[in-house]
């Protein structure tokens, strides 16, 4: 049960039932988001920019939000995350190292990015090595787009566990699909 009251949409600011009525599925993270009303269209934007736009390999940041989902302790993110993932190609083996934390079971590029993601949630401010490994895998500009849904993800962890959002089925890639 939620800890906070969702947004109800037919007493809504008008923007705010605009943006709920366009998304392709109707989750409870959304209905918590959109309380925070002028928040809500600006962490929608950053949400599918992340999703959808950045140079980040899908794959890849689909690692690493289920390693900041289990490293928060987050079940939302991580049963909503689950199948994004394998849709990006991670395989299950992947997705159950990431579960039980063997991230010297990945590859070397997914290792490099699951380690700096670690850090950045775990200390803040990765250390050299993490982000000299990140950069020996990746090109700099996608290392700030990861660190960018590293963040993003961590602030949308915080969210659902504070505000105790019930966990709704998984969406599949509905709401991946519908940013492209």
């Amino acid at each position: 049960m939620a800890r906070l009251p969702y947004v109800d949409p037919a007493t809504a600011a008008e923007d705010v039932r605009t943006l709920l009525a366009a998304l392709p599925v109707q989750l409870n993270v959304f209905r918590m988001m959109a309380v925070a009303e002028t928040s809500f269209r600006p962490m929608l934007s950053l949400g599918q920019s992340i999703l959808a736009r950045q140079q980040l390999d899908a794959r890849l940041r689909e690692l690493a939000i289920l390693r900041v989902a289990r490293l928060s302790r987050c079940e939302y993110e991580w049963v909503q995350h689950v199948p994004i993932a394998r849709a990006t190609g991670c395989s299950d083996d992947e997705i159950a190292a990431i579960e039980r934390g063997d991230v010297a079971a990945l590859e070397p590029r997914a290792r490099a990015v699951v380690e700096l993601t670690t850090e950045i949630v775990e200390r803040v401010r990765a250390g050299d090595a993490a982000l000299a490994a990140a950069r020996a895998q990746l090109p700099d500009r996608e290392v700030v787009e990861l660190v960018l849904a590293v963040g993003y993800y961590m602030m949308i962890a915080r969210l659902l566990e504070t505000a105790g959002v019930d966990v709704d089925p998984p969406a599949g890639t509905r709401v991946v699909d519908s940013v492209r």
